[in-house]
């Protein structure tokens, strides 16, 4: 018998693999149920843009399917040059904002070189980190009781920083807190951090943040060159099936991460998705627009309910129980609404639950109340 578990590196033996919401179909099969919802996976509930449709259904057909993608996606990356202001050489193309971060671990760590986030960040990070062998640094988030509850210590991240790190994860807004970074304090930040370690601003949530409140990262870009930016197009275009993301950074690295990048990392229908959701800024407009209507209402049930929530410039809420939140998350499945457990991220009285249509809220406000009052 080959004890398999021997001949990989320790990082991967140790990893926990990530796990996704639970999707309704699994739901409904295992309790027998349906009509169910999810709001587990912060996906738009607006779907995607009728234009990404649209084009999707014009491609197709003749000899689309038989032909490899565009490995190097010269049609996206050029579209997104002209919307960021920016070289196409500077854009590196991702299965999903994910693949990026990933990208970025093969190509900066490994045995002896260190990777450092914060407490309660996405789960892709550490994972990215060990499967690439390199050492998790995991600095202390700001207490329960601070102005910006579980969010980002800056100052606790830059503690960890020595002559072994290689990269930091900074996400804004964070997934899964919903917490955010003042712009002055990550520039601060960025500027104290040394050349050689690579700075990945996260920003899946970027088009939900208020304006205000936004960074500035294409001028940071130009100011330092050991910043990356990730975006995704899963999150506000609705297009999370076909799994396309990006990074903007310094030419050099784009090069450095398009040698370990798999040529055909996104598919041809994901390229004139991606093309056509990018196009449409009334979509998005009208998703923002969804979101902070949905947010308003689900922070007026929790308050009703009497129940505490994080601050979020997201497109989900994060609230806090009081106590184990496991019974509460199994009655929640049972009433056929999925949300998403938080105790893989050290927030075990945490549920968080995705802004969905304004049917949907309310729906997941009854059921949560009905599980409350029964508990």
């Amino acid at each position: 018998m080959i004890d398999f578990k021997q001949l990989a590196m320790p990082g991967p033996v140790a990893l926990k693999p990530y796990t996704p919401g639970k999707p309704v179909e699994v739901l409904e099969r295992e309790l027998g149920i349906t009509g169910s919802i999810k709001l587990a996976s912060n996906e738009n509930p607006l779907g995607c843009s009728p234009a990404v449709t649209a084009a999707v259904q014009s491609a197709l057909g003749g000899e689309f399917f038989a032909r490899y993608p565009d490995a190097a996606g010269h049609e996206l990356k050029a579209d997104l040059a002209a919307y960021h202001g920016i070289e196409a050489e500077r854009i590196t193309l991702g299965n999903g904002s994910n693949d990026i971060l990933v990208l970025l671990a093969q190509a900066l760590l490994g045995p002896g070189r260190a990777a450092v986030f914060s407490d309660y960040a996405f789960a892709v990070y550490p994972i990215a980190t060990a499967a690439a062998s390199g050492q998790a640094r995991i600095a202390k988030a700001l207490g329960a009781d601070s102005d910006m509850p579980y969010g980002h210590d800056l100052d606790a991240m830059a503690a960890l920083i020595d002559d072994t790190v290689r990269l930091v994860f900074v996400a804004n807004p964070n997934n899964p807190t919903g917490t955010w970074i003042e712009p002055d304090a990550f520039e601060a930040f960025l500027r104290g951090v040394p050349q050689d370690v690579v700075v990945v601003l996260d920003e899946a949530y970027y088009d939900y943040q208020p304006e205000e409140w936004r960074i500035d990262a294409r001028r940071l870009l130009d100011a330092y060159p050991n910043l990356v930016v990730t975006r995704t197009f899963s999150k506000v275009y609705g297009i999370a099936a076909m799994r396309v993301g990006y990074g903007l950074s310094h030419p050099g690295l784009a090069d450095i991460l398009n040698r370990v990048r798999q040529p055909f990392n996104n598919n041809a229908v994901a390229h004139v998705a991606a093309r056509a959701a990018l196009a449409d800024s009334d979509f998005v407009d009208e998703s923002v627009a969804l979101n902070q209507t949905g947010l308003a209402r689900l922070r007026q049930g929790l308050d009703q309910l009497g129940l505490g929530y994080l601050p979020t410039h997201a497109n989900f809420l994060t609230f806090d129980l009081g106590r184990d939140a496991a019974p509460v998350y199994e009655a929640l499945l049972r009433e056929g609404v999925i949300v998403r457990p938080l105790a893989g991220y050290g927030m075990p009285q945490h549920l968080r639950a995705t802004v969905g249509t304004a049917d949907e809220n309310e729906r997941f406000l009854t059921a949560l109340s009905r599980v409350i009052a029964a508990s």
